[in-house]
């Protein structure tokens, strides 16, 4: 619990937090795996190839 409360008050918390550039990389990141998923018909579960 110390080590947590020490990162929020260096870093912030929620609206406060610190934004960096990883954040929009990582989210950029994310909705280009969400459009393969979706290219891929949304299923978990694949068909073995032969």
């Amino acid at each position: 619990m110390k080590i947590s409360q020490k990162i929020r008050d260096e870093h912030g918390d929620g609206p406060t937090a610190v934004e960096s550039g990883y954040d929009t990389e990582a989210l950029a990141g994310m909705a280009e795996k969400s459009a393969e998923f979706a290219a891929q018909g949304n299923r978990v579960y694949l068909p073995l190839a032969d």
